[in-house]
């Protein structure tokens, strides 16, 4: 998965019109984005004891995403992003952090 592969997904998420719930989950990227990143610099005893946390984490905005997909499809927005993501928790993680890198980067 790249960047190509994300792109679209994030465009489409970004023309929702569920403010509310668009940037719930933009918050949730940012900090699952942070978690992740993190443990480039845990030892594996820090991972251990942390995992419990990331996963509650990872599973909340896993959550986030079908909610806002749900509730787009709700009001008749495009959902078709929700199908190509898919539900493997890893590539929905890896978005986020997608989302967190276009969010700062937007923000210059």
């Amino acid at each position: 998965m790249n960047e190509a592969f994300f792109m679209p997904i994030f465009q489409q998420i970004e023309s929702s019109s569920l403010v509310k719930l668009r940037v719930q989950f933009y918050k949730l990227s940012v900090r699952y984005a942070q978690v992740r990143a993190s443990w480039n610099f845990k030892s594996f005893e820090e991972m251990a004891e942390d995992n419990s946390e990331r996963t509650i984490l990872h599973n909340a905005l896993i959550d986030s995403v079908n909610i806002l997909a749900r509730n787009m499809e709700k009001i008749g927005e495009d959902v078709t992003w929700r199908t190509q993501l898919g539900n493997d928790r890893k590539v929905i993680g890896d978005l986020a952090c997608y989302v967190a890198a276009w969010l700062g980067i937007r923000q210059r």
